[in-house]
């Protein structure tokens, strides 16, 4: 359901023709829900803000909305929690609501969705932030650039980051003494990452598994991607955006940028792509990782945490969870993801965009300015599940009770890997998304399967991006 026409008697066919007659009952019966219709107080004038519903705990929203209260007490907000599996699975229930006539004024949307919603849905924030420039001046000084970038498409800025994660390397450090090993040095390459897991295997038992990884866009088979000098599609830059690089950034900070990142050719059939894939499999033949499994893994925590993996790809919203697990700051630390022909590193990160349908645009932009301060962002992130956009508040005051005890690794990332950038994501992100799932899971499912899977997802991917959203 990406077409934001859609109306209500398409969704019924789409139920009809997709699912039967029994999930169009289904979808009927529960079309309140569905559209969020039988929410209390639906048309009363309040600004409607629509999250992940795993993205702010009930405690955090009561702060943003209390705080934000404070401050514009003519402002009625109300934030919508979403209940989704995943980010994709979240669009999909907001493109509903839209195509059901009760969309929400602002949505949290994360960089698989941002050239989703900017391309069909969103409204450019440039004439906001050029009347507010002076006040934005200490946000973007505070902002690495290419996160912004990764909010911009075809020249205007659709969002303001206020968290990001990069792929990062998590070791555990129980597992590094069973198996005799001092921790990675900082420069590490994918060969010292092989040896690092023969040693861990050696010295654990049958049910360990050196390297787990998910299948998915952000984390799976991408970070290697990057690290071998390549891409799923061809990336360039769009032209424009001068007027925020000029007005925010200083010259050694705004060369290069533009107007946001266009992602067009698949190449999935490339020869850098097929290394990747056979090096994954050689991994997997020698039993020193996973087969990739899909979802977000939530249950890595437990087994990261009781000593049954070694070491995965997390950005810094693992500090939080593994806190939360039971792990000490000195049970685990974190690492750059190895080196291959680059260092480079892929991130996601995340922000509010604003709705063409909003009536309450002016508004809009004061909640967005209002997530973005400091003192707010402290409040919303001080469980460490995220890493704030906002490069101050990433110091070691942050990290003393959670760990790791190379937490700078998480902004370092950006500042000392200036290429490091956002993960493919075009309009038609849901599809490449779940080709790359489909076709990743075929070509590491058995030997001589890469180079047959590979051109298929080349096939797919081909398919899709010639399709409009």
């Amino acid at each position: 359901m990406t077409d934001s026409l859609l109306s209500r008697r398409d969704l019924m066919r789409y139920g009809a023709y997709g699912a039967g007659a029994a999930a169009l009952a289904g979808v009927a019966a529960g079309w309140d829900r569905l559209t969020g219709a039988d929410i209390p107080g639906r048309d009363d004038g309040s600004l409607v803000i629509a999250t992940l519903g795993s993205a702010l705990s009930p405690e955090a929203q009561r702060t943003l909305r209390d705080g934000f209260r404070e401050v514009h007490p003519d402002i009625k907000i109300r934030i919508n929690a979403v209940q989704a599996s995943d980010w994709s699975d979240f669009f999909s229930k907001i493109l509903t609501q839209i195509a059901a006539g009760t969309a929400p004024d602002l949505v949290y949307v994360a960089t698989e969705g941002v050239q989703l919603f900017a391309g069909r849905l969103g409204v450019p924030l440039d004439r906001w932030a050029k009347r507010d420039a002076a006040e934005l001046r200490p946000y973007f000084a505070d902002v690495h650039p290419s996160l912004v970038e990764s909010m911009m498409y075809e020249g205007s800025l659709y969002q303001l980051p206020v968290e990001f994660n990069a792929a990062d390397m998590y070791v555990n450090n129980r597992v590094l003494e069973r198996a005799g090993a001092g921790l990675p040095d900082g420069d590490w390459t994918r060969d010292d990452f092989t040896t690092l897991l023969r040693a861990m295997k050696r010295s654990n038992g049958a049910r360990f598994t050196p390297y787990f990884w998910t299948n998915r866009l952000w984390g799976g088979v991408v970070p290697w991607l990057f690290a071998n000098g390549t891409n799923l599609l061809a990336e360039s830059k769009a032209p424009g955006g001068d007027w925020l690089w000029n007005s925010f950034y200083p010259e050694a900070q705004r060369r290069g940028r533009g107007g946001g990142y266009r992602w067009t050719t698949p190449q999935a059939d490339s020869d850098r792509v097929a290394e990747v894939y056979d090096y994954l499999a050689s991994l997997i033949q020698e039993d020193l990782c996973t087969r990739p499994e899909g979802g977000d893994g939530r249950n890595l925590v437990g087994v990261f945490s009781t000593g049954r993996v070694g070491v995965t790809p997390a950005g810094g919203f693992w500090a939080g969870g593994l806190h939360l697990a039971g792990m000490k700051p000195t049970d685990y630390d974190v690492r750059y993801f190895p080196r291959w022909r680059t260092r480079r590193h892929q991130f996601g990160a995340a922000g509010y965009a604003l709705l063409r349908t909003s009536k309450m645009r002016d508004e809009a932009w004061e909640f967005i300015k209002y997530t973005a301060r400091k003192d707010v962002m402290t409040q919303l992130f001080a469980a460490n599940q995220t890493t704030p956009a906002r490069r101050s508040m990433v110091d070691g005051a942050r990290y003393r009770e959670t760990g790791p005890a190379h937490w700078q690794v998480f902004y370092d990332t950006l500042d000392k890997i200036p290429i490091t950038g956002p993960i493919p994501a075009p309009p038609q992100v849901n599809e490449v998304e779940q080709l790359l799932i489909k076709h990743t899971g075929a070509a590491l499912a058995s030997p001589g399967a890469v180079r047959p899977a590979l051109r298929r997802l080349q096939g797919d991917l081909e398919k899709a991006m010639e399709r409009e959203v």
